[in-house]
């Protein structure tokens, strides 16, 4: 048998989804950046978001195999006019459709979310703890955090 140099284990599909996620979003936050439309795609995501957590046909529309390109692209153009997405994320969206890559959205929000938080100077800390924190633990977790790598914390607590 040969060495493994050069491939790539294609049965982990979540690094796959990341990875194309990453880099629609790279491509995503760039042009809304040099239209200074940063803040109307942060509002867009967090809508897309929501809708994504709040309906299972949503979820089912960008992660069935048997819905077609046309269907999903007519379906998602629908929804982002309704939503009023911005003008990119829309287009992103349509572009995704067309090359079967909606079953990405999720990762792409995420990576989005980091890059608008990067952009701020800001990070986030998933804190997983035994017992809820107080709002005063929470808060001087987060000074103490700001205080070590000079940016700003949002706290994520489980």
């Amino acid at each position: 048998r040969g060495q493994n140099v050069g491939r790539v284990d294609v049965s982990e599909p979540a690094s796959i989804s990341a990875g194309i996620a990453a880099r629609y979003a790279t491509a995503v936050f760039e042009i809304a950046e040099e239209n200074k439309a940063l803040d109307s795609l942060e509002t867009s995501i967090n809508d897309l978001a929501a809708a994504l957590a709040d309906s299972d046909d949503l979820q089912n529309l960008i992660s069935s195999p048997l819905i077609t390109r046309e269907e999903q692209g007519a379906a998602i153009a629908a929804i982002a006019k309704k939503m009023g997405l911005a003008p990119v994320l829309s287009n992103s969206l349509a572009l995704m459709a067309q090359k079967r890559r909606l079953f990405v959205v999720p990762a792409l929000i995420t990576a989005l979310r980091a890059r608008l938080a990067d952009a701020r100077g800001e990070v986030t800390a998933e804190v997983i703890s035994a017992k809820a924190l107080t709002k005063t633990q929470s808060e001087k977790l987060a000074k103490t955090l700001a205080e070590r790598v000079g940016k700003k914390i949002t706290i994520n607590a489980t």
